[in-house]
Formats: structure tokens, sequence, C-alpha cells
């Protein structure tokens, strides 16, 4: 293996140390007075409160489902009982990171109020930094885990196996990243539940205090007399501090696995061990590099005084990050990658053009956040059309939000089509992919700046409630402000982000499904897209309604205690506030159950009845709807929150000024309440649901490759380069063929063999050829004007195997060294060899005695001195048979060797 992959561990290691030094900073912070400390207090308890209570029922979850992975993955020959073990290791670093960034956020947010009080310098010192422990942990503890059970895995699966670099392509390999999958699962399955049920726990409290406090009793946001407000703020840390980190920690780990499994399907000129594994890896040392450059981007964040621009500040820091990061891709993919062309799936492609790839993702990401900015900013035509529209009631100012919303589809998913097609033009499917891995390197910078905005609205709150001067509220907004800003900029990084990824795991799941292509003609697949592209409206609705159900609590919570507890709204009695903490916990919990579930069981429920290809188009359904339903709902929540704050500092409207408490300030807070779901719960969920739909496939794809029909295709066409399966142990099969082989060309049945003389390309005579064997028939094909294509198969006709084995008989030598001689004689024809078996026995172990077989064959071309680059092997089991299994005759011709011409 590369020995460049064993430093991304100590990279991941440097990451963690910067993140315990910077929350040692944060904990040194002065945290304000008494009552400063009481209410931080408050928001820190509600928020442990409610990871207690999510982990409580996560540990039976990720328990009973390690179990499960654990089983299944003993049964079948390319995945192991480990795969349990690496989803329980993805689910608790995903809770982990969670557990530290929600820490270090509810330290982060009194110390930065108390900061405002000496400078706004100090205050985004603090917040920045707080915000940065989350980032920098997040990543560093994926880059980390990622790298070492990947370097674990390899050593156990694959080192040893074989071959000069077979077993890149071959079944240990297979094995060990079938593996890694169960470490995403895990990762992206926590993800779920965190934005979830974050999502609803913050809205809930959100929209429950908005109603009573600002509608009914008129008192200010974080007002302490409002019952709700600690479980807001404490809202604040559960969805856009925990779930986000969630969320993006899925993100990052998908993405990387999703460009190790395609990676493992390029073809390499003239590649050495090193070489071999160079696509597989590079993914790694991208996000170990990002990960570095992320921390020193980060010491750019500052800014002089009050007057300092804090968003000029942190967009220096995210594009100098960016900027740090492409410039040493351009070293790392020269120093990595080989010269010469490369091939993944007919596609050919340079190492320059894995490096365009990285930066069109780059660039895309980029865009994503721009366009996200002016669709919900304040001052920007959309959200001024809102405001505008607020003039005359809630309905209108619905009907605006609704409007920006669907109108914000359009440019970022323009951006992400031709960024799909770039990306695929420069390196096929692997450039997508990898250009998606480049996009997710500044993850560190990216969460960093995320996590920053929610500790800064902590932050304000706490000022508010613990009456600060009117000097430090000021500052706290103005980070306030920044921070909706980044939050709105984060949500469109992060759909990208997930429609990348969520593209790069289809691929993959396709490679290791055994589908060539999805036939949307087909009536069952285009049945499964429609049912793919309902799944992310009825989970919204879910969502939606969660919502909705644990507002009405929190609102008859909150009205009772105004009615029942004397001197709440006169400031002399204090409210019951954990009361409402735990309607938001306790609803949070039972709701985000049957969303969850649906994301997990549909896909294994679909792929098991109906096959790969069938959801194929399932998932297809669900990135395209779920892609166009999360930018909707993102855009058209935050904009709708930005008209909402913009009457506070005065908004015109038809020469006439509104403020606050007005009545188009009313409907904006009408406005603001039905998309506070819609960009804090359901849309950012679309982001998970898409990715965590495509693993649950990619991971259940060795146990339902079998079902996969595609006979006129030879439909399992996963890349196996040359050398391939020189790692695959030619061990004596236990499979029910337990019959010779000697499989003689045919046409309606076996043929008498008919010798003749066959002259080559160069005058090379072979004598004694098959005038209808492999031989001719090749030499024939490759003459002719006829194109390559996927079905034109020719038997071998003197291929003779020991009984129930992959090993070769020496009278086979003839023919293999025949069929050496035309590959020499044609120095540009590339072929695949194909291994069958009749239907006698278990199926499984069919599929393995062919593949060996066809192996052995392979090993035996390569012998003979055919450049690796030129073969491919596959075995396709009891497929494809080419006569009855019902004499022994017909179970005789189904028992072959064949081979195809893939390039001439």
């Amino acid at each position: 293996m590369q020995n460049s992959l064993y430093i991304v561990p100590l990279l991941g290691l440097v990451g963690l140390a910067v993140m315990i030094a910077k929350f040692s900073w944060v904990n040194r912070q002065a945290a304000g007075d008494d009552r400063m400390q009481e209410i931080a207090g408050y928001i820190a308890d509600g928020a442990i409160a409610f990871l207690k209570a999510e982990w409580r029922v996560l540990i039976i979850f990720g328990t009973v489902v390690a179990l499960v992975l654990a089983y299944a993955g003993s049964r079948v020959e390319n995945s192991h009982w480990f795969i349990g073990v690496a989803f329980a290791m993805g689910a608790f670093i995903s809770a982990f990171a969670g557990y530290v960034g929600m820490r270090v956020a509810t330290k982060a947010n009194v110390r930065t109020a108390h900061a405002a009080r000496t400078s706004l310098t100090k205050a985004l010192d603090v917040s920045f930094t707080g915000g940065s422990v989350m980032g920098i942990g997040v990543a560093g503890l994926a880059v980390l885990g990622l790298s070492v059970l990947f370097i674990g895995l390899y050593n156990y699966f694959v080192s040893g196996t074989g071959g000069v670099y077979g077993d890149v392509n071959g079944v240990p390999m297979e094995r060990a990243l079938e593996v890694l999958a169960g470490f995403s699962l895990g990762a992206e399955s926590i993800a779920l539940f965190a934005r979830v049920g974050g999502g609803i726990y913050t809205k809930a409290a959100d929209v429950g205090a908005d109603l009573v406090g600002k509608v009914e009793a008129g008192i200010p946001e974080d007002d302490p007399r409002n019952p709700a407000t600690i479980a807001d703020n404490v809202g604040d840390n559960v969805g856009d501090v925990a779930g986000m980190g969630a969320d993006l920690f899925g993100s990052y780990v998908a993405t990387i696995l999703a460009t190790m499994v395609l990676g493992r399907e390029i073809k390499i000129p003239e590649a050495s061990n090193i070489l071999g594994h160079a696509p597989i890896v590079l993914p790694v040392l991208i996000a170990g590099m990002g990960l570095i450059f992320s921390i020193l981007a980060c010491y750019l964040v500052r800014v002089k005084d009050d007057n300092g621009n804090v968003q000029g500040a942190l967009n220096l820091g995210n594009w100098g990050s960016i900027i740090l990061t492409v410039i040493a891709s351009f070293f790392l993919v020269n120093a990595v990658l080989p010269e010469g062309t490369m091939e993944i799936r007919g596609i050919e492609f340079t190492r320059m053009d894995v490096f365009y790839a990285i930066v069109t993702g780059s660039i895309v990401g980029a865009l994503m956040s721009v366009i996200t900015e002016y669709y919900t900013a304040m001052g920007r035509r959309p959200v001024l059309s809102i405001i505008r529209q607020s003039a005359t009631g809630a309905a209108t100012n619905i009907i605006g939000g609704l409007s920006v919303g669907m109108e914000s589809t359009v440019l970022p998913i323009l951006v992400l089509a031709a960024g799909i097609m770039m990306s695929y033009k420069f390196a096929g499917l692997y450039g997508v992919a990898i250009s998606a891995a480049g996009m997710m390197a500044t993850t560190a910078m990216q969460l960093a700046i995320d996590a920053f905005g929610p500790i800064a609205d902590n932050a304000g709150g706490i000022a508010e409630m613990s009456y600060l001067p009117e000097e430090v509220r000021g500052r706290t907004d103005i980070l306030d402000a920044v921070g909706n800003t980044t939050a709105a900029s984060g949500k469109g990084f992060a759909i990208a982000s997930a429609a990348l990824t969520a593209l790069a795991l289809f691929a993959a799941f396709v490679g290791l499904s055994g589908i060539s292509a999805i036939d949307i003609y087909k009536a069952d697949v285009l049945s499964g897209l429609f049912v793919g592209a309902m799944i992310p409206f009825i989970f919204s609705s879910l969502a939606i309604a969660a919502v909705g159900r644990a507002a009405m609590a929190m609102v008859e919570e909150v009205r009772r205690q105004f009615r029942e507890i004397p001197g709440i709204l006169e400031g002399t009695g204090k409210p019951e506030y954990e009361k409402c903490v735990a309607i938001s916990t306790q609803a949070s919990i039972r709701e985000m159950i049957l969303p969850g579930a649906i994301a997990l069981s549909v896909p294994i429920i679909v792929g098991f009845i109906f096959g790969p290809e069938v959801l194929g188009g399932l998932l297809a359904g669900v990135t395209v709807s779920g892609v166009l339903m999360g930018i909707f709902q993102n855009n058209a929540g935050g904009a709708w929150d930005n008209a909402k704050k913009s009457f506070e500092k005065g908004v015109l409207i038809n020469g006439e000024m509104f403020y606050k408490k007005s009545e188009p300030h009313k409907a904006s807070v009408t406005g603001d309440t039905v998309g506070d779901p819609f960009k804090d719960t359901s849309g950012p969920s679309m982001n998970i649901l898409i990715k965590l739909m495509s693993i649950v496939s990619l991971v259940i794809a060795p146990y339902i490759a079998i079902k996969s029909t595609d006979q006129g295709a030879h439909s399992r066409e996963n890349i196996t380069a040359a050398g391939g399966m020189q790692g695959v142990d030619l061990e004596k099969s236990t499979a029910a063929d337990n019959n010779e082989v000697n499989t003689p060309n045919r046409d309606g049945g076996p043929r008498q063999f008919t010798p003749t003389d066959l002259t080559l390309e160069g005058g090379k005579l072979l004598k004694g050829v098959g005038i209808t064997g492999v031989e001719t028939s090749l030499v024939n094909f490759i003459k002719s004007d006829k194109p390559v294509d996927k079905t034109t198969w020719f038997d071998f006709d003197r291929l003779t195997f020991e009984t129930g084995s992959a090993t070769l008989k020496p009278e086979s030598q003839e023919q293999l060294t025949n069929v050496a001689e035309v590959l020499k004689a044609y120095p540009n024809v590339n072929v695949k060899i194909g291994g069958y078996t009749d239907n006698t026995g278990d199926a499984k172990k069919n599929m393995k005695l062919s593949g060996d077989r066809a192996a052995s064959v392979l090993k035996e071309l390569s012998g003979m001195g055919i450049a690796s680059s030129r073969l491919e092997a596959e075995g396709y089991g009891q497929e494809h048979p080419v006569a009855s299994n019902d004499t022994e005759e017909g179970r005789a011709q189904n028992r072959r060797i064949s081979v195809r011409v893939t390039k001439k």
C-alpha cells in the first residue's frame, strides 16, 4: 500500500491536538457574572439532557444494527463480520464529535457574551475559536478514524494476498471497502437522528417561543420572561451545532468512501504496487491535507476593531483554505497518480484531469454558497420582495417566501449540473467523486464558520437575558447577523456536497451491485423512480408535522405558565424553563424514529424484493427530488427569517418606515414561523436522507447483486483491471459444479474440432488451430468493421480445469499460448475473460468458482507477456446460460470460459 497513507493518521492526530488546545483556550476565558453563568448553565444542562435522551435510544438502535450487519457480513464472501464493528465505530465517533461540539458551544456562548463587553474583536475570537473546535474536531476525528480503519482492513484483508497489484481490484480489496462502508453507514445513521431530532427540538422551542412570546405577549426575542427561551437557545446548539456537525461528518466520510470504491475500478498503465493503490488513497490524502490548511486558515479570521468586517474576515478564512487546498492538490495529484492515461468504465483521463475535477468541485461548493447567500441575505432582491409583500399580511408574505424558495432552485441546479458534467468529462465517475472530495476537503473551515453562528446567537440571548449594556448586545447582534448569513451559506454548501456525494455513492453502488445501466423504460425501474421521488416529500411531511405537534405542546405550556405563575410578565416571577426543555426533548426523541426508519428500511425492502436495478431507480428519484426539496426549503426558510430580521432596523415599504411590532412585522413573524421547520428541520434533513439511502444500498449491494438480470450485456461490469484478480486464492472450490470443464465453441451445440493454420498480423503463423476456435474467431472479429460491444463473446474450446477447481490442466497451455500470440500481434486490442458454470449447486459458490477460473486464465496470459492494462476478468457464475441446464450436454456447454474484445 502506498506509504504516504500512513501520514494521514498523523494529520488527524495533529487536528485533534489543535482541537484540544483551542478547547482549552476557550475554557480559560472569563465566563462573566453569576447571572450570565446561571443562564449558560440552564442552556448547557438542557443540551446535555437532550444528548443523553438521544443516546439512550441510539445505543439500542446501534447495537441491534451492528449485530445484524455482523451476522449478514459473515454470510457473504465479499463482506465480513467486522462490518458490524465498523458500523459501531462510525456511530460512536459521529456521536462523540457532536458531544465535543455541544460542549464547546455551551462554554463559548457565555464567554463570547462576556468578551463582547470588551470589543467586537475579542468576541469574534472567542466565538470563532469555539466554532473551530467543532470544525477541526469533526474533520480530525473523520480523518483519523477512517484512515486507521482502512489501514487495519488493508493489512488484514489485502496485504499478502499475492499478485503484483492484483489485490487492488480483487475480492480482498472489495471486502475491505465493503467493511469500510459500515463505518460510513454508522456515521450517517447517527447524523440522520441528530439532524432530524435536533431540528424538531430547536424548531418546536423556536416556534412556541415566537408564537406566544412575540405575537401574543409582545415581548422581544430571548426575553428571560419567556419560559421557552432557554429551550430555544438549547435548540440552537442541538440543531445547528450537533446536527450540522454530524451532517458534515457523514458527508466527509461518505465522500471519501465513494471515491475509494470508484478508485478501485481504475485501470492504470504499467502500474506498480504504489500506483495501483493511488486512486484509492488519493481522497484520504486530500482530506488530511485539507484539514491542515483549514487549521492554518483559521488564523486569517481576524478583525481589528468594532468597525471591522466580520463577514469579510470569515470569507478570508474560507477562501484561504480553499485556495491553499487547491494549490496543494496540484502537487499531490502529480506526486501520487501515474503519468499516462488511466481509465474507468470506458472513460480515459490523466492525472491533470483529476486535478481539474478537484478544482471543479471547489468552484461548485463556492458558487453554491454565494447563490444561497444571495437568496437569503438582507438587502437583496429576494428578501426585499418578501418584505414588500408583508405589508398586505401574513398570506402574501408566505406566498412571497414560497416563490423565492422555488426560484432559488434554478441557479444551484444549473451549477450542480454543470459541475457534474465537467467533472465527468474530466475523469468519468471518479472525477465526479473526487470533485466532491475536493469540495469537502475544507470541511473543518466550513464547519467552523457554521458553528460560529449558533454560538454568536446564544451569546446574544445570554446578553439579553442578563440585561447587559446596549453596546454589548450591539456587538453580539453584528456577530449574530453574520452567523445567520453563514448558516444559510453553510446549508447551500451542505446540500451541494450531499448531491455530489450521493451521485458518487450511486456510482459505487452500481459497480458493486452488478448492474451496468438503469433502463427507465422498464416498468419496475420507472416505478422505483417515482417512489424514490416521493420519499423526500413524505419525509418532509413527517418532520414538519412533528414540529407542529411539538410546537403546539410548547405553546400550551408557555400559555399555562403565563396564566398560572404570577409575575412572569412583570419580571417578578421565575418561569419553569426545565418543563419547556423537557417538552422539546421528549418530542424530538419520539418523533425522529419514523423518518429514520423510512430512510433505513426502504432501500433494504426494495433491494431484496425487486433487485438492484429497481433500487437504482429508487435512488435516482430520491437524489433528484431530495436535492430540489432541500434547496427549496433551506432558501425559503432563510429568506423568511431575514425578512423578519430586517424589521429590527426598520424597512421602507411604499415610502413608509416600519419597525418591530408593526403589522408588516407581525406578518413577517408568521412567515418566519412557517420557514423555521423548513430551514432547520426538514430542509437540512434532505442532505442526510439522500446520502443515507445511498449508503444503505451500497452496504447491501453484495447481498442483492445476484438478482441482476441484465442478460444481454452480461450485467456485472465491475472493471477488474488486468492482474486484478491475481491475488484470488485458487484453492479447491466447494461449489457443486464438480465436473471437468472442457468448453467447446458452440452454435447450437458442440462442434467437431477441424484444424487449420492462422496467419497473424506481421506474418506469425499459428498451426493447427480450430477453424471455428477462439483464436480464429478473435482474429476475424479484430479484422472486421464490427464495433466493440458487450454481447459478442467467444468461447475457449481447448481449456480444461481440475475437477471443481480453478487449476488449469497442462493441455490448456497450447490454446492459451495461441491467444497470447494473437494479442501480441494486435497490441491495440484489450480483452475481458468471463467465467461461467452450470446451475448445479450453490449460486454464490458457483460465482466464486467462475471468477477464480477467469482469474486463472488472466494470470496465465499476463505471465506470457501480455500487458496487464489490456486484460480484465470476471466470473458470472450460472448467469447467461447458452444451453438448457436440464441435460448433461447442456450443462457442459454452460461450463465455459469466454473472451470478448473491449477495445480494438
